[in-house]
């Protein structure tokens, strides 16, 4: 049987999504991670009126003489209207503060002198300069997210700048995970011959809960097609997702293929990845599975590469393709017949973003994973040498 290609196994994957139409309505400050139901329209300008944007004084551009003086005939701080701009006057104004009307433009206090109620211009300003005017970040009525957006603190932030104290949201998926294997057992428990401590669990869960999602853990599920069975039936009613690591590839004690078999289908199986060949998905009476594999480099990397794309894209998300940058390698490297995703550190050289890659890439070797901030691309068969492009998934942005 023929691997699957990894781009064919992605498109595969989102063509089987059907997005969560579940909603709700969150305080704005419980809206970080959250994905945007509808979109956002604002109902107010912002800034809502003409505003400075120095600390300095508010005038009109045509009483402007360099080296004149002008009366001063306010004083206008920040939260504060003033009163109509006198002619040939000027008001003292700070940075925020609304522009009085009759104003135009906004002189910053460093070109000028003030002595005695009186301001003398040393620098004259353009016109309208140091202004703000009302609506320059955002006019009311303007659409300023479109449903399926992924909420960043900025984002909020700019929602609280549109008056705005609630904003409905897809709810977030729910997601089983489930370790299948006798040989794995939890800190801190003593390791008896034979045993490896669970740390797939602790990837998968802190992942799945960057992305905001609610994880329930059902924790090690025993080598047997009962316990396996009767896991996946509980997660399938209890999920809006599964997830499993381990048990998906020929051994006669990797049950997870065969009782997803039973319960549900596979769709994909093998793919032409590495690390991460023996990955699977389906569904479990209806509940999308993937069976990520055991290594914990093979299940970190076909998580990130395939798994998160779906997941994003099934809680409602629009833009959930991982995002690649160009880079120079600085290592020597021949691929074999599957796509490599190689650990590697980016660091900035010479205006250039340089590519180091891990010694040991072998798929059990986690710390590679704790030292990468990202992962390099290379396609089947391909020859790498120092100053080669590749491109490369930035781990801390995606």
């Amino acid at each position: 049987m023929a691997l699957l290609p990894v781009d064919d196994a992605l498109k595969h994957l989102l063509e089987q999504v059907f997005p969560s139409q579940e909603k709700l309505k969150v305080e704005l400050k419980a809206a970080f991670g959250g994905t945007l139901a509808r979109d956002v329209f604002s109902a107010s300008n912002v800034p809502p009126m003409a505003n400075s944007a120095m600390d300095g004084y508010a005038l009109r551009f045509r009483d402007l003489v360099e080296g004149s003086s002008l009366p001063l005939s306010d004083f206008i701080p920040a939260g504060s209207v003033g009163k109509p701009l006198a002619a040939a006057s000027a008001a003292r104004i700070f940075t925020g503060a609304a522009i009085p009307v009759g104003a135009d433009t906004v002189v910053m206090q460093e070109h000028v002198v003030e002595h005695q109620g009186q301001i003398t211009i040393q620098k004259l300003p353009g016109f309208g300069e140091n202004i703000r005017p009302a609506g320059q970040d955002i006019s009311a009525g303007q659409r300023v997210f479109k449903a399926g957006r992924r909420l960043s603190p900025q984002d909020v932030s700019l929602l609280a700048s549109t008056g705005m104290a609630q904003v409905e949201i897809v709810k977030p998926l729910t997601v089983a995970l489930l370790s299948t294997g006798d040989e794995l057992i939890d800190p801190p428990l003593p390791l008896q011959p034979g045993q490896i401590y669970n740390s797939n669990r602790y990837a998968m869960a802190g992942m799945l809960e960057q992305m905001g999602m609610t994880v329930i853990d059902f924790g090690v599920v025993a080598d047997t097609a009962t316990a396996t069975e009767a896991a996946l039936v509980r997660a399938a009613h209890d999920s809006d997702c599964i997830l499993s690591s381990g048990g998906v590839s020929v051994g006669e004690l990797d049950f997870v293929k065969s009782t997803v078999e039973k319960l549900g289908r596979i769709d994909l199986w093998k793919l032409a990845i590495k690390p991460g060949k023996p990955l699977a998905f389906g569904q479990v009476a209806g509940t999308p599975f993937f069976g990520l594999p055991g290594n914990p480099v093979s299940t970190f990397v076909t998580f990130i590469i395939l798994a998160k794309p779906f997941l994003r894209a099934l809680q409602g998300q629009t833009d959930v393709l991982p995002k690649y940058l160009p880079g120079t390698a600085d290592f020597i490297f021949s691929a074999g017949s599957r796509r490599e995703y190689l650990r590697v550190r980016v660091e900035a050289m010479d205006n250039d973003l340089v590519l180091k890659r891990f010694e040991n890439q072998g798929s059990g070797v986690m710390s590679s994973v704790s030292w990468a901030n990202a992962l390099a691309e290379v396609e089947v068969g391909q020859s790498v040498k120092p100053g080669d492009r590749l491109r490369f998934l930035n781990l801390d942005r995606w």
